[in-house]
């Protein structure tokens, strides 16, 4: 049986939720959502200029507020490392915001086409795709990184040109209150809103027709957002998670492999879609991984209970949920070690912490196999022949993000070839999301569509062709009824091999 965490009624209301604001009604919503698209019209497409200036605003609003974030995210959190935040959710912002600036210039420019059939492009005809603002873009954004999955994708939304309206998370509830005073201390309410509430404003949020929604969360609220977005037949991108696989060669080196491998396991308590959610290693190899592994802890969080390195989970319905994985993976006589370096009592405290457990081959039909972990747990499945991990992680729904550790080309080959994921990150795991001059995002089960770089421009643009026609009115005639000889002497030189 799953125990209840106990958290002292004196420890309680140091968490409560702050005092809620009046909950925006659909009326509301679809007012301020005029008001973005009147606006579009109005001005039209943003200048370079402008897109810029934009983004300039968002830097500098969060290095204003640097201060305050990680205080509100940890108090939203029970506990989370300060620095943490700082390198995730500031520095992170800051960076991906940069990259997106310093290349509007570049990702705006038409891209000249060849004309077809080629005879019009020689006699004066031209073709080329200008990439136009959508209008107002919708994005909902989850609560484990609530500020870079807020201003992140923000980079792509404004480099396009357009306006958008947010709806963070309600599971933070200070920080989604602190980011609404950071949008409306520095734009208009007819350039960006953001609307507070909890899952009836995000029903009624996603059912709005923007000309794009954006969505990072949950795969069952994702199907939920989908299916309202669909009512207006608004594209959206989503962004799930899944169950990201990591595969060890038996050419790696097994200390490495395990120090970065716990390193992001326990980055942020594991509440990252990119997490590890579990292992395939040779047999040989799994004393070396846990014995390492506890090295690893061991040396990171020398205790883990007061430790303000070590995150919470964000609240006791996910501390309850994990902690009924483990009680399932025991019940089912799996060997269940607990990475506890200092051996604190976790059943009494003021947060909902949970130290790293490694469940070593676990039977697939638990629930930690089946669903996204979102916490410190780590499944390890042993394998006798390379092969088989192919096989194991292409049974299961395709992955947001892949890990390969080894140093055998052949096998990585096969890794990238055989298999398909949003993303793969190679000796070492969740990098990949940290590169924002290339596309981030899933595929199949674990997401649709990306941002970041180039990619996240388009993806929030509309690329509209434009051809002009030659003036030579004489040669476009020829396919003109009434039909002669030169017509059919034109088609049989394009109706070959």
């Amino acid at each position: 049986m799953t125990k209840t965490l106990y958290v002292p009624d004196h420890i309680k209301k140091k968490f409560d939720n702050p005092k809620e604001a009046a909950k925006p009604d659909k009326k509301e919503l679809e007012r301020i959502l005029e008001v973005q698209k009147k606006a579009h019209l109005r001005d039209g497409p943003l200048s370079l200029e402008q897109r810029k200036e934009w983004i300039d605003r968002l830097i500098n609003s969060i290095i204003e507020y640097q201060d305050k974030i990680p205080v509100a995210i940890s108090k939203d959190f029970s506990h989370r490392s300060e620095t943490s935040s700082l390198l995730t959710d500031v520095a992170s912002s800051i960076t991906s915001l940069k990259i997106a600036k310093n290349n509007i210039k570049q990702w705006m420019r038409p891209s000249k086409r060849r004309v077809s059939p080629s005879i019009l492009g020689l006699l004066g005809a031209k073709l080329r795709v200008e990439y136009q603002p959508l209008g107002t873009i919708g994005l909902i954004s989850p609560w484990n990184f609530p500020v870079v999955l807020t201003f992140g994708p923000l980079g792509s939304i404004f480099a396009a040109g357009n306006r958008v309206m947010i709806k963070p998370s309600e599971f933070t509830p200070r920080t989604s209150e602190l980011m609404k005073n950071m949008f409306e201390d520095n734009f208009s309410e007819e350039e960006v809103a953001v609307i507070t509430g909890g899952p009836e404003v995000g029903a009624d949020f996603s059912s709005l027709p923007f000309d794009h929604l954006l969505f990072t969360g949950a795969t069952s609220i994702g199907k939920h957002v989908m299916r309202a977005a669909s009512e207006n037949l608004v594209p959206v991108r989503v962004e799930l998670g899944g169950k990201s696989a990591v595969i060890i060669s038996d050419t790696s080196n097994v200390e490495q492999s395990s120090k970065r491998i716990i390193a992001g396991k326990t980055m942020n308590a594991g509440q990252i879609c990119l997490a590890p959610d579990y292992v395939l290693l040779p047999e040989n190899k799994l004393d070396k991984f846990i014995m390492h592994a506890k090295e690893t802890v061991s040396s990171m969080f020398p205790s883990i209970k007061d430790n303000d390195d070590y995150t919470s989970v964000i609240n006791e319905r996910h501390y309850s949920r994990l902690k009924s994985y483990i009680d399932e993976a025991k019940d089912n006589g799996c060997e269940v070690i607990e990475i506890n370096p200092a051996e604190e009592d976790f059943e009494q405290q003021e947060h909902y912490k949970i130290p790293p457990t490694l469940l070593i081959n676990p039977d697939d039909n638990l629930k930690v196999m089946q669903e996204e972990i979102f916490g410190p747990i780590l499944p390890i499945k042993t394998y006798k022949e390379f092969g088989e991990t192919i096989d194991y992680v292409n049974k299961k729904d395709r992955p947001l993000g892949l890990y390969y550790f080894g140093s055998n080309n052949n096998e990585l080959s096969t890794v990238l070839n055989k298999t398909t994921s949003g993303g793969v990150t190679v000796n070492d795991v969740i990098f990949h999301v940290a590169q924002d001059n290339a596309p981030f995002g899933g595929v199949g089960p674990s997401g649709m569509g990306s941002y970041h770089g180039e990619e996240g421009f388009k993806n929030f643009s509309h690329a509209k062709t434009i051809f002009t026609q030659t003036k030579l009115d004489n040669v476009i005639s020829v396919f003109r009824p009434p039909y002669g000889s030169k017509a059919r002497k034109a088609l049989k030189s394009q109706i070959k091999a």
